[in-house]
């Protein structure tokens, strides 16, 4: 049998699948692991945690499937983006990565747009947001001196692990286009960013398209992994980017949803488009000579886990969500706003926090859980409704995965409070299918990613707009009005973010 290998670093576990030539997943490993807070708003990982989790990951998957390194034809990366991982000459660790959700850069955001101006939106498709890669850098620069004078290189999560599994210094362009030192329409770094934030041009690695090979496993790579040295390994992508390959989101009118811990919604775009104020982010896809818009909402399937964990720890989800079916569409008037964790789309504001909106003593569990999962689809529909107004026409269909699909009546919410046809794919294993097919392509199995995606992705449609959209106008429209309400208090109640 001949496999590909698809390798998803994400923030808590690393996921190895193996999957043959008709598109089916044989074997999956996965190995664990956390990240720190040394501070309120900081968030940071070990890189090494990264390969070692890689290493058994495969080891794990190639012995489930009883096969062997010389079975596999290529790999695939992708990963959690716009985390910085910092290296010095020798290609050591210099500190450990600040991470995707980290939001201790307020301040050089605020820098990176004095310095650009409109030219930031204009050239890297996005506003300074405090999850990307170039605020952190600064960041670093200004208050760890000492470290950023060793720093050599800069890369992004899945890229150490490729540099690890073969030695290259390589990156995807649409993990790239997360780092916002990016030009999207050229597909590379800018040398304009770059140089107004007085970065230099060798700190960061070569830019590939995601099927395209950039090295092979080296000797060192196949003793900890098992594979066998001189195995290609494709460029990969960003997490969200190669979600969307997995799921056959690769031309224009299909959507992707990400319903994860976080939460997605991803637009296929045939040139670069960008939201005039940076609200929903312009990126390259995967996918050679496409682009796409996303949202990204910071607290998703993660605030459904908050509110069981918190209330009804001794539940499963189904039996939390269930009897919220009893309850009509708009939770009686209860609202939830799903900033638990700050939020980027569409108000990039790690300050802003959650809250239940009108509580009266008629609400019980089911309302609250019920006004969670529609809280969520708010804010998705947020960064769809920035799309449309951007230019993209409304989906033909919405193609959803992660854990929050699972549940019958959120996808029905999701297809009332969208107005799209909801549908899930035949594998749930998300970003590192996505990174299989890829590398499927890499090997020759397929001559593009389109070919490998119709080739792999059977698409099951699960759930359509049904009546309840007046009602869900209405409460949407005041959902989107507590924001701008509440976003004082939030501020006023939080400590400063700084160094």
């Amino acid at each position: 049998m001949s496999v590909v290998v698809g390798v998803d670093t994400s923030t808590t576990a690393t996921k190895a699948i193996l999957v043959d030539e008709a598109g089916a997943v044989v074997a999956t490993g996965a190995a664990e692991y956390g990240y720190d807070t040394p501070r309120p708003l900081w968030s940071e990982q070990d890189p090494g945690l990264w390969w070692e989790a890689t290493a058994a990951a495969i080891r794990s998957a190639l012995d489930t499937a009883g096969l062997r390194g010389a079975d596999v034809a290529a790999v695939g990366l992708t990963g959690q983006m716009h985390g910085a991982c910092l290296l010095d000459e020798a290609g050591d660790i210099v500190r450990p990565a600040l991470l995707w959700n980290d939001q201790r850069t307020a301040d050089q955001c605020g820098e990176i747009r004095r310095h650009l101006g409109d030219r930031l939106v204009a050239i890297t498709g996005n506003d300074a947001l405090t999850g990307f890669t170039a605020p952190k850098l600064l960041w670093v620069r200004t208050y760890e001196p000492a470290n950023w004078a060793q720093v050599a290189k800069v890369l992004l999560p899945k890229d150490y692990v490729r540099y690890r599994l073969t030695g290259d210094f390589a990156t995807d362009v649409a993990d790239g286009s997360g780092t916002l030192l990016f030009d999207v329409a050229a597909r590379t770094w800018s040398d304009e960013v770059l140089s107004a934030l007085e970065l230099e041009r060798e700190l960061f690695p070569a830019v590939y398209e995601g099927q395209e090979v950039t090295g092979e496993v080296s000797a060192d790579g196949a003793a900890a992994t098992g594979l066998v040295a001189g195995t290609p390994v494709v460029a990969g992508g960003g997490d969200q980017a190669a979600n969307a390959v997995g799921v056959g989101a690769v031309e224009t009118g299909i959507m992707a949803l990400s319903l994860g811990t976080s939460g997605v919604v991803f637009a296929v775009t045939d040139s670069p488009v960008v939201e005039a104020g940076g609200r929903v982010h312009s990126f390259c896809h995967a996918v050679p000579a496409r682009w796409h818009l996303m949202g990204v909402m910071l607290s998703a399937a993660g605030s459904l886990r908050w509110f069981r964990d918190s209330l009804a720890p001794d539940d499963t989800f189904d039996d939390l969500i269930e009897p919220a079916g009893t309850v009509s569409p708009g939770s009686d008037g209860l609202i939830f706003l799903p900033y638990l964790t700050g939020e980027r789309t569409p108000h990039p504001d790690p300050l802003a926090r959650g809250a239940f909106v009108g509580l009266t003593v008629r609400h019980d569990r089911r309302h609250m859980t019920r006004a969670v999962l529609e809280g969520v689809a708010f804010g998705l529909k947020d960064g769809l409704d920035l799309m449309v107004e951007a230019g993209i026409p409304p989906p033909r269909q919405i193609r959803a995965s992660g854990g929050g699909v699972r549940s019958p009546l959120w996808r029905q919410v999701l297809a009332d409070v969208l107005d799209s046809e909801i549908a899930t794919v035949n594998t749930s294993e998300g970003a590192a299918y996505g990174a299989a097919l890829l590398a499927s392509v890499g090997a020759g199995w397929h001559s593009t990613v389109a070919n490998a995606t119709a080739a792999s992705v059977t698409v099951v449609p699960v759930a359509t707009p049904g009546n309840a959209a007046a009602a869900y106008a209405d409460a949407h429209a005041r959902y989107r009005d507590l924001y701008p309400a509440l976003a004082p208090i939030f501020h006023a109640s939080q400590p400063p973010i700084g160094g």
